[in-house]
């Protein structure tokens, strides 16, 4: 099977949502049709401990819950990660209660052609997934991999469930534990990546660095509380360096702007982390004007396409060595092109 050395690699985000409504199979399959070498799970937990893919365990927003009326009391208001969010939440339902739920786009105004599979789907376990990419790795003779996103894991905790612990089992009964080379395993809190280096799983391990705020797990070492924007500077790269293999940071960390916040180049984040031996992946590319740098939309309708090829094109010469995109297909293009 061919191993690919593509650089930089080209990470279907949740899929390719940018077609399909995200985290279902279909958009699963697709980001490897379309030429990705990995895709995105992200992980949450089940009442009964099942890891299922979400983009967070409030699921009104990519599932059809409000339209059953067996779970309508299940509606509830949570503080995660300190935000105050109204909706369901996976941890309130079993897993064959959750397999009773259908996939909805996430971003109907942005993508009102996804609307069109609303409901089509189930939503999907970890294993799920991972069976999707062993399958399409053997249909397409190509080594492809696997990107676990592990959310909220410090609030997981507090209800009762070890997502790190989740997760070794879970690789271990699929046989996803023996092969670093296919899986990463990020998360935006240092200490669940730490429990899972200890516990010697293999992969690769990186920490992703949102752009404002700080780790709702912080501070994890008796250390003061470090911010976002720390773990980014040349002391925070030096730490990282000891417990991570790669750092995954916004696309905004990436772009240097001017005054009026037009793009002008590539900042030195790159450079500084492969200084000191740090993978960087960056997210998310997507060509929509409303995610675009102010230099690239090309109107001021956000769901139309904008100069996506200029800004991708960037962000690919700043060196990264990995993109979550949308659209697979155009991380793909512009990386062959250059």
């Amino acid at each position: 099977m061919e191993s690919p050395d593509p650089a930089p690699i080209v990470i279907g985000h949740r899929g390719a949502p940018g077609y399909r409504p995200e985290h279902s199979a279909s958009s699963y399959r697709l980001a490897f049709e379309l030429g990705a070498d990995a895709v995105e799970p992200d992980i949450v937990a089940t009442r009964d401990g099942v890891l299922v893919v979400r983009h967070e365990n409030e699921i009104s927003g990519t599932t059809d819950v409000a339209q059953h009326p067996e779970f309508a009391a299940r509606r509830t208001t949570k503080t995660i990660d300190g935000k105050r969010l109204t909706g369901w939440f996976t941890e309130d339902f079993t897993w064959d209660e959750l397999a009773t739920l259908r996939c909805a786009e996430r971003l109907p105004r942005v993508r009102p052609g996804n609307r069109e599979f609303d409901g089509a789907e189930p939503i999907l376990r970890l294993r799920d997934v991972l069976a999707i990419v062993d399958e399409e790795s053997a249909r397409l003779g190509r080594r492809l991999r696997a990107v676990v996103e592990v959310k909220h894991a410090a609030y997981f905790a507090g209800v009762g469930h070890d997502l790190g612990a989740l997760l070794l089992a879970e690789l271990a009964a699929t046989g996803w534990d023996a092969d670093r080379e296919r899986l990463v395993i990020e998360s935006f809190e240092l200490g669940v990546l730490d429990r899972l280096r200890a516990a010697g799983v293999r992969a690769d391990l990186v920490f992703l660095a949102d752009r404002f705020g700080s780790p709702a797990d912080e501070p994890v070492d008796g250390a003061p509380s470090r911010s976002f924007a720390w773990y980014r500077s040349d002391p925070g790269l030096e730490l990282l360096a000891q417990r991570v293999d790669g750092i995954s940071v916004a696309k905004g960390n990436l772009i240097r702007v001017n005054a009026l916040g037009r793009a002008i180049g590539a900042t030195d984040l790159v450079a500084r982390a492969h200084a000191r031996g740090l993978l960087v992946y960056t997210w998310t590319l997507r060509p929509e004007n409303r995610y675009l740098n102010v230099r690239h939309q090309t109107s001021l309708r956000g769901a139309a396409w904008g100069d996506w090829q200029a800004e991708f094109a960037l962000l690919l010469r700043s060196g990264v060595d990995g993109v979550f995109v949308d659209h697979p297909d155009l991380g793909v293009a512009i990386r062959d092109a250059q």
